[in-house]
């Protein structure tokens, strides 16, 4: 059964990673990424886990009241049976939770992901096939260039002017595809002046519509009278 694309603020959210080896450190770079809260707990961390600042960690056995208050939970030990029994302990409690190398016992997996500030695609076989899922993150590296990023800051801190400027979403649609279309082709953001010559085109042929209307009106009110 294919899992549901679902993506979620863990952004200083308090995460869970019990588990302290190779795997568990992936985890927890993954979760940093996107800003999470991390913690980690096993009897034995890795010396880089430990290196990393961003990490709270703490060396010694996982407790049941680790779980409180936390908003995901990736059990990864080298414990099967162990990362099954915090698989059931989180569900049980309605948090979400990844079981290494255990599909079964997840609620949320991680998916292979191309992430470029604020875009981020992701890739899910559902658990069957990462290296499926890792060909088809390194075919998006090709698309998602390093401008895509900064070309949406750029679009979004327009949409509060352009919605303005702008009355329908049709109009509104066809200028971010223009200036979407423009900054990938030169490889690079377009600048203030481009923005506004294709902001006031926009405006200008908008008018030049409604000019067309209101003669046409008149034309078919003259018509009527006649």
């Amino acid at each position: 059964m294919a899992y549901f694309p679902l993506f979620i603020n863990i952004k200083n959210k308090p995460c869970l990673v019990a588990g302290g080896g190779k795997v568990a450190m992936r985890k927890a770079r993954v979760l940093l990424d996107f800003g999470a809260q991390v913690f980690v707990i096993a009897p034995v961390i890795e010396k880089e886990i430990k290196r990393m600042k961003e990490i709270t960690v703490m060396e010694r056995e996982f407790l049941l009241e680790d779980i409180d208050d936390k908003t995901l939970v990736v059990a990864a030990t080298d414990d099967a049976a162990e990362n099954h029994r915090i698989a059931e302990l989180c569900k049980e409690r309605g948090i979400l939770v990844n079981a290494v190398d255990r599909i079964e016992d997840c609620s949320f997996i991680f998916p292979a992901y191309v992430k470029q500030k604020d875009v981020v695609a992701a890739f899910s076989s559902s658990g069957k096939s990462p290296v499926l899922t890792q060909y088809l993150k390194a075919q998006e590296y090709e698309i998602l260039t390093g401008q895509i990023g900064c070309l949406n800051d750029l679009l979004g801190s327009l949409r509060s002017r352009v919605k303005q400027l702008l009355s329908t979403e049709e109009e509104r649609k066809c200028f971010y595809q223009e200036l979407l279309e423009l900054g990938l082709e030169k490889e690079s953001l377009p600048t203030e002046r481009e923005v506004e010559a294709l902001l006031t085109g926009y405006q200008i042929s908008k008018m030049a519509d409604r000019k067309e209307r209101k003669e046409e009106n008149g034309s078919h009110q003259k018509t009527k009278e006649q």
